[in-house]
């Protein structure tokens, strides 16, 4: 029973920002565009400020 629930759980969650920046990395088509999307990651591009 606890076993259903924790899967429910987590495929209820929402992706980590890991999990969006891994996810955004793989969608790189080539080595540029990989490249470019790095760099964007590191400007920030998937963390929030408040």
């Amino acid at each position: 029973m606890l076993k259903s629930v924790r899967k429910i759980a987590r495929a209820l969650r929402a992706p980590s920002t890991e999990d969006r920046e891994i996810a955004y990395l793989n969608g790189a088509v080539d080595r540029i565009d990989l490249e470019y999307r790095q760099r964007q990651i590191d400007r920030g591009l998937f963390r929030t400020y408040y």
